[in-house]
């Protein structure tokens, strides 16, 4: 099932990695810094308010799918997370009303904060029936949702902005973009749910579930996105802007692949568990722990080395300088977020025993605000970076520790070396290279790295690429010798 959903979701992913990366080309040109800095404020502000709201319902959707034995609970199902939504959405929306009405915020930033809690509902309709495509394995339809907001969010952005929307721009596409695929996803969705009876006690399990993981999602948004709201109180609205655009690249960057494995591994780490055991969980948490460390290790690095060129090429001449200095850092942070939400924290959903998360998030989140608030006036968007990255460190041991108690997940070392020893090859001949500049200083540089990598981790057979491709080989040939 992992390997399905890996190869499934990969033009869902390169959508997402190309849209990212012309969303923050366009806009950091398209939008004036202080724009683009407002735009990042409100979009912390519409991050963390979904992920209070609804991203219980979204987790609950994902967890307990396959654990439902007959239509009639599978109708419960959706019924009872159903009902759930619409409540909470008519309770969203009188605070999201209330909050705009009496917050004393200044009117551009109010309106930019507005364009995005406006679209949080239909994202949770969205999301919640992506949930349950992923639960399910239809991995071509939950793909499908992904690539048609995706693309619909940045086209419909990039017409706000040529209007004259500002900061909100983004925000409108993002928050309109879920109207493109809710006609044909609701209808079906409800009748799911139109046979099933509400069951009090089921949502109060989902809720014992699903809110500490949105706590814990909530307290990694506050390690994300205070720095923001710190640069600002610190420094300007431009200062937010370069530094959102640095992170943006390199966290984007590795946040596409560890949710594009995460999507295709949390269903298969559940249907391994359910219908396996822990044998059968620990061999496929093994595989998909080497997976992550074999594409993400030298992403990671990729990314800190070609930062002065990709920031060349994707960030706009005001914001550019500072954006590419903290981008190393973000990348590193990117990184270690990405095997704590994505391999070790999923040992806590595993075992449902998910207000361990909390734990795994809250000394880190102070830890950050502490360090944010000790080094920006010093160092200004680069103390922003370096508290980043020292808070993951702290939540990825946290959630290693805490994690190994509940549900032990391997971690497979011999994995994690070779394919340091392959990435430290890869940024060794990159580092030789000649620094001629922009995009084809950026091609020379992701060619050549790209290359040397994959010939290391073949020679070492990292993670065991190699077996997987003369295995993948040897099937191909093998069935064409056959036909």
């Amino acid at each position: 099932m992992f390997w399905r959903g890996v190869w499934g979701y990969l033009p869902a992913n390169i959508v997402q990695g190309v849209v990212g990366f012309l969303a923050i080309f366009l806009f950091t040109r398209l939008l004036h810094p202080d724009e683009f800095g407002r735009y990042a404020l409100a979009f912390s502000i519409l991050t963390l308010a979904h992920v209070a709201t609804f991203s219980w319902l979204e987790a609950a959707m994902a967890r307990y799918w396959a654990a439902q034995k007959s239509a009639a609970e599978m109708a419960s199902h959706f019924a009872s997370l159903y009902r759930m939504a619409f409540i909470m959405i008519g309770g969203f929306v009188v605070v999201a009303g209330l909050f705009l009405w009496l917050a004393p915020l200044d009117p551009l930033f109010k309106f930019a904060v507005a364009a995005g809690l406006a679209g949080c509902p239909l994202r949770c309709l969205a999301k919640l029936a992506q949930e349950r495509f992923r639960a399910e394995g239809q991995v071509g339809k939950s793909a499908t949702v992904d690539i048609v907001t995706t693309i619909a969010g940045l086209a419909i952005g990039v017409a706000a902005a040529l209007l004259g929307a500002g900061g909100a721009a983004p925000l409108i596409g993002i928050g309109l973009a879920p109207l493109i695929v809710l006609p044909f996803l609701l209808p079906g969705e409800l009748r799911q749910a139109r046979d099933g009876v509400i069951d009090r006690a089921r949502i109060r399990s989902y809720a014992a579930y699903g809110y500490p993981i949105a706590a814990g999602l909530a307290l990694a948004l506050v390690l994300a996105s205070t720095d923001r709201f710190l640069l600002a109180a610190f420094m300007d609205e431009a200062a937010v802007g370069a530094y959102h655009a640095g992170y943006s690249i390199a966290n984007r960057t590795l946040d596409i692949l560890f949710i594009w494995l995460g999507a295709a591994g949390q269903p298969a780490l559940v249907m391994a568990l359910e219908r396996g055991g822990l044998d059968r969980l620990k061999e496929a948490a093994r595989e998909q722990a080497s997976t992550f460390l074999l594409i993400g290790v030298p992403a990671a690095a990729g990314v800190a080395l070609v930062a002065r060129p990709l920031g060349e090429v994707m960030i706009g001449p005001e914001l550019r300088e500072a954006a590419a200095a903290i981008t190393p850092w973000i990348a590193l942070s990117a990184l270690l977020y990405g095997m704590t939400a994505y391999y070790f924290g999923q040992a806590f959903t595993l075992a449902h025993r998910t207000k361990l998360l909390l734990v795994t998030m809250t000394v880190p989140a102070i830890t950050n605000v502490i360090l944010n608030i000790i080094l920006i006036p010093h160092f200004g968007v680069m103390g922003a970076a370096w508290s980043t990255a020292a808070s993951f460190a702290i939540s990825l041991t946290t959630a290693r520790v805490l994690g190994g108690r509940v549900m032990p997940l391997p971690v497979p070392w011999e994995a994690l070396i070779r394919c340091l020893i392959a990435t430290g090859l890869m940024a060794l001949a990159v580092w030789f290279l000649p620094p001629i500049g922009g995009f084809a200083e950026l091609m020379m540089d992701a060619t050549v790295g790209g290359l040397v990598y994959a010939g290391a981790a073949l020679t070492l057979n990292a993670a065991g690429v190699r077996d997987i491709a003369v295995r993948l080989y040897r099937r191909r040939f093998g069935k064409e010798a056959a036909a």
